[in-house]
């Protein structure tokens, strides 16, 4: 029966606007940060506007009948990713300092779910070994971008865990990739066995 909600172009449409604006605001949080990006890194700053807008794109693709298996991939792993990692670096900002601003409390809930969006939409996509190859590339190329040329999120009273913050978010790359794979394409064809050629 939740499917059935979920499903429905009149809940997908809602969620499309919700997402579309959840992004448009994102990109503007960023703002600051990407006027001192150098040009080659912009793509890769904006991290969570950018989960948002690929599912923002499924969303619009599946009101037209469409599936786009790379924009799904992307969108997963990537929400999964960055909303698990929002999440935990505002609770250890609270942790740390012992308090946390109402922004930090609202990007608990809209990262959360953001995460809890890509597994409940998980039955649409068409995802196979080879979109989900190139997603995880994104996402590790990401992690190079962000924690050997600088460009991470800019958390100031994290900033002496940065070290281990980069190493946390390794291998929440490499455990997103793992779910994502054994959650949407070992599911939806339990024949395609990682390493197989497409």
């Amino acid at each position: 029966m939740i499917r059935k909600f979920l499903f429905q172009p009149n809940i997908i449409a809602l969620l499309f606007i919700v997402n579309l604006l959840g992004t448009i605001y994102g990109y503007y949080w960023y703002g600051n940060q990407l006027a001192d990006t150098p040009i080659p890194f912009l793509l890769f700053v904006p991290d969570s506007p950018t989960a948002s807008l690929f599912f923002t794109i499924f969303l619009f693709f599946i009101l037209k009948g469409k599936n786009v298996p790379l924009i799904e991939a992307l969108a997963f792993t990537t929400l999964v990713k960055y909303g698990i990692w929002a999440v935990i670096m505002n609770i250890l900002t609270l942790v740390v300092t012992g308090d946390l601003s109402w922004q930090g409390y609202m990007l608990i809930a809209s990262h959360g779910a953001m995460a809890i969006q890509a597994f409940l939409y998980a039955p649409l996509y068409k995802i196979k070994l080879v979109h989900l190859t190139i997603a995880g590339i994104w996402l590790l190329h990401n992690e190079m971008i962000d924690y050997v040329y600088g460009m991470m999120p800019v958390y100031g009273s994290l900033s002496d865990y940065q070290t281990h913050i980069g190493y946390f978010t390794f291998w929440l790359s490499v455990v997103t990739i793992l779910a994502v794979y054994f959650w949407s394409v070992h599911r939806n064809d339990p024949y395609q066995k990682l390493g197989n050629k497409l």
